[in-house]
């Protein structure tokens, strides 16, 4: 409906009245003066109304195209919030959680610059991986490279540890930056750490037998604490968050010094853990790069808890059994028991 058709009937009552006033009809000024000025400003009236209408029209036509274009802006920023977040994601896997937090929280710029912090530094690789290589096919290799640091970085994400790279089947990890506990905490982490890695090979050992991987792997895993630059490295297009510094290679080497299935660590991380962690000296062992000898201790376990070796494992064709009582609960501990005497009765009678 036009405004013309909207207004149709006020618009005939004015023609009706001024032609009303032409037509003599009213024989005294006094009479004709009123009723003419009351039409003239009722058609006044019906002007601005009508006005006021067109206004109200381009006014709601123009709300209308600003509210589908806020519509469009809407949805075109919800796709790019999930096109962000998807890469955010994505991106966050090449990343430690803590330094991804620290970066998109705006607590940490992207650039250049690096810092002197007391860290704790811890170096891992499997012995006789290298020979494990001619011995599988690459498909295999990379299925069983992928779910040991897997189940390695899970470890160390639980224990809060700053995972700075994979090389291979090494790993470097430290604790202190971008997030600290205190120096003796984040060493006392980092070692409860190397002790869970330690344990849950152990573990993974089981599975791979039954996959057909009879060589046994071990871990070798070196710990130190001290002084080390720790930032962002490279260039403006390409950089890298990691550490450097003598405190780095000493536990470096220690690593390579370790013997399969080994933690060593340093009189300086020793020094924070040892009330904690059960350990025996090794003694000063010159380390390639550095002046003086480097007391040395070896990991055993945690204090009060029963070390690797006392842990019950066997991996036969037919009889494979892990047996760690310390993890368990109470209730676990009397329903394997019951379960160990239902087998050995079962072994029993058939021998019998």
């Amino acid at each position: 409906m036009t405004l013309d058709d909207l207004f149709s009937r006020e618009q005939q009552v004015l023609e009706s009245a001024e032609s009303a006033l032409d037509s003599g009809k009213f024989p005294s000024d006094e009479t004709r003066d009123p009723i003419r000025r009351l039409v003239v400003e009722y058609r006044k009236l019906l002007k601005t109304t009508r006005r006021m209408m067109r206004l109200s029209d381009r006014n709601e036509r123009e709300l209308n195209a600003l509210a589908e274009k806020q519509r469009i802006a809407a949805e075109e920023i919800s796709r790019k919030n999930n096109e962000l977040e998807a890469l955010s994601g994505k991106l966050a896997k090449y990343l430690s959680p803590q330094v991804y937090n620290s970066i998109f929280s705006g607590r940490q710029e992207v650039k250049l610059a690096s810092q002197r912090k007391k860290l704790t530094v811890f170096f891992s690789d499997v012995a006789g991986f290298t020979e494990l290589t001619d011995q599988l096919e690459s498909e295999d290799l990379t299925q069983l490279l992928n779910s040991y640091l897997t189940e390695m970085a899970q470890v160390a994400l639980q224990h809060g540890a700053t995972i700075d790279k994979f090389i291979g089947d090494a790993i470097l990890i430290f604790f202190g930056d971008p997030e600290t506990k205190g120096v003796r905490e984040d060493a006392l982490a980092c070692v409860r750490m190397a002790i869970a890695m330690r344990d849950k090979l152990a573990e993974l050992q089981v599975e791979w037998k039954r996959q057909g991987i009879r060589q046994e792997l071990q871990c070798r895993i070196g710990i130190n604490t001290g002084y080390c630059t720790v930032g962002n490295f490279g260039s403006e297009d390409r950089m890298d968050y990691t550490i450097i510094g003598g405190a780095v290679n000493i536990a470096s080497r220690l690593e390579h010094q370790a013997d399969e299935g080994e933690i060593f660590i340093s009189y300086e991380t020793w020094a924070h853990i040892k009330d904690a962690i059960s350990t025996e000296e090794v003694g000063p062992i010159q380390v390639k790069g550095v002046t003086q000898p480097v007391m040395t201790y070896r990991v055993l376990g945690q204090k009060g808890a029963p070390t690797l070796s006392t842990k019950v494992r066997c991996d036969k064709p037919n009889f494979q059994l892990v047996l760690d009582p310390a993890a368990m609960s109470p209730e676990e501990r009397a329903e394997s028991t019951s379960i160990l005497q239902s087998a050995l009765t079962s072994l029993r009678n058939f021998d019998s």
